[in-house]
């Protein structure tokens, strides 16, 4: 590794650590406003449940649409660390003065604006930022600035309602309901994202893109053999990935009855993953060879441009030998001096390329894939929490005789639950963020190809960094969530804390960055309104919107401020 990567994994870290003690008010305002935990017993149960997020998010769809914000083309070793100070001075700056700013927008503010401003001085003045940044993460994102906290008020709201109603068994068949629908919602979310993961694994994204350039050159030159030729190759491939993905979905539909081992075994066995098997391969060899390395000096540096663009050529040889290899016509040792032919493998790469060719196993690369997107610890965790607050209440309700105190205790033990669930929500939304970032960081450094390919360090690195941070609380911020916007009864915490956390489940699950800070903020003025609109402070809520709006162009501009000094110093 680079000593700047090295810079850029600390201060992104470091980032994690400002997030967690900047947003630990999210998830211990209200268990703190309600004296249910004292401030330190509350920031080491979130800390805790920051934590356990780790064994729970696996398919880290929030990082993959973090490190995707701005094209491969513009992402830059100085574009990351100029995104991530800005980030880091607009976190600390709001920190100081209590603002309940969002971490998740500022670091895509900062990222975005360190690219745009590394895009005009590269391309021009004119480029389009359409061509520097994934316009629709960013207007997801925008748009969730409002979304996420109208949610989660939504939900708060409604969840203040189903529980102060009179009728028990009508309560209890509410909930029943209401965990019913939500298992569905989150069964059609694991199918998309398994079907996604289908079509990206058989390269139909990468067909269909080459299918629409093809087609273009045709028209352009409908008389020119060579373009005719590969418009014809690129839509046979397209057919044949689009046959595949069909063929793939009805049994991914079947996925919690037969498992990813069994729909890789016959997705295999039907040769589903034949067409790019040695395709796979031959990139695997490639970037052990430090291919990658050779593309990102190449984005920076045009004496090596040449040099890249020939390996790029030459690598693609690469598919003969390794196609002998697959069928069993050649050995290790005859396929890397074929390979030595075409394309020589650096000396101190070699044992790297033989592990590469020896451990590839397409079918269980293909199970991983599809068991990333299993979210049944979450749907199994929302069953679970919705059979405990049943039992509770017809405890409290019907066994037992229920007394104001008796209702209030249940409502403190039952906010364990909900801010535990909030944290877990936290800590699986906001550590993604940094993995992206450092994702971005090690793909742009050659290290590795695309964020599938993360080292297992960074997803436990970023779930540590949160949770100490959380550990150092933001005393401030947790006066303005806890007490400033409404007071806050026990009751009125399970349902801020049960709405934020289920919001926060909900846009993980689509991969959207949301603020944690927004969620439950929109949660708590949920609850403020069920009672009366006058129970919200609606000065101190405005003054937090026009915090939050700021956020992304104040990160962007001081993004571009650091990478014009960073860019001079180096």
């Amino acid at each position: 590794m680079t000593s700047l990567l090295i810079i850029i994994i600390i201060l992104a870290l470091l980032f994690d650590y400002i997030n967690g003690f900047h947003d630990a008010a999210n998830s211990i305002a209200t268990i703190v406003s309600t004296k249910v935990l004292t401030p330190f017993q509350a920031v080491v149960w979130a800390a805790f449940f920051n934590f356990i997020a780790y064994w729970i998010f696996q398919d880290h769809a929030v990082a993959n649409t973090i490190s995707k914000t701005v094209f491969k083309e513009f992402i830059t070793l100085p574009v990351i660390l100029s995104g991530l100070m800005a980030a880091i001075f607009w976190n600390l700056l709001t920190w100081w003065f209590g603002i309940p700013s969002s971490s998740s927008h500022t670091l895509i503010g900062g990222f975005a604006g360190a690219a745009i401003i590394h895009g005009i001085l590269d391309k021009g003045i004119d480029i389009s930022w359409a061509k520097i940044v994934e316009s629709d993460t960013i207007l997801k994102t925008v748009l969730f600035i409002f979304l996420a906290p109208l949610i989660g008020m939504v939900i708060a709201i409604f969840i203040s309602i189903v529980t102060i109603t009179r009728n028990m068994w009508l309560r209890v068949a509410i909930i029943l309901f209401s965990t019913l629908l939500t298992v569905v919602l989150f069964d059609k979310f694991e199918t998309d994202k398994m079907n996604e993961s289908v079509k990206k694994f058989i390269k139909l994204d990468k067909y269909e893109a080459d299918f629409d350039k093809a087609e273009m050159k045709m028209k352009e030159n409908p008389s020119d053999p060579l373009s005719i030729v590969a418009f014809q190759q690129s839509k046979i491939k397209l057919e044949k990935a689009q046959n595949a993905a069909k063929q793939i979905e009805p049994i991914i539909d079947n996925y919690d009855l037969l498992g990813a081992d069994s729909i890789a075994s016959f997705v295999y066995g039907n040769g589903f993953l034949k067409a790019i098997e040695v395709s796979r391969l031959k990139d695997e060899i490639r970037n052990a060879n430090d291919f990658l390395v050779l593309e990102t000096l190449s984005a920076e540096n045009k004496n090596i441009y040449q040099t890249y663009e020939e390996a790029k050529v030459k690598t693609e040889g690469y598919v003969n030998p390794v196609e002998k290899y697959l069928t069993g016509s050649s050995t290790i040792d005859e396929t890397i001096q074929e390979i030595n032919k075409i394309y020589p493998i650096q000396p101190k790469n070699t044992e790297k390329v033989i592990k590469k060719i020896k451990s590839f196993d397409i079918e269980k690369s293909f199970s991983k894939d599809i068991e990333k997107s299993d979210n049944g610890i979450i749907v199994w965790g929302i069953v679970f929490t919705s059979i405990l607050f049943i039992l509770i209440y017809v405890y409290v309700e019907k066994i037992k005789t229920p007394t104001s105190y008796t209702v209030s205790n249940m409502f403190k033990k039952l906010q364990l639950f909900s801010s535990a669930a909030f944290s877990i929500g936290h800590g699986g939304n906001d550590a993604q963020k940094v993995m992206g970032i450092i994702g971005a960081a090690l793909i742009a450094s050659g290290n590795i190809q695309e964020f599938s390919q993360l080292p297992a360090w960074v997803p436990i690195a970023c779930y540590v960094a949160i949770g100490l941070g959380t550990m150092s609380g933001g005393w401030k911020i947790v006066k303005t969530m806890g007490t400033k916007i409404t007071k806050v009864t026990p009751l009125e915490g399970v349902a801020a804390e049960t709405a934020g956390a289920f919001t926060l489940f909900f846009t993980g699950q689509m991969g959207i960055p949301v603020s944690t800070t927004h969620t439950i903020t929109g949660s708590i003025i949920g609850v403020g309104a069920t009672k009366r609109l006058s129970a919200v402070r609606w000065g101190v809520t405005s003054s937090l919107m026009v915090a939050w709006i700021l956020t992304i162009p104040v990160s962007a501009i001081l993004a571009v401020i650091f990478y014009l000094i960073t860019t001079f110093f180096l």
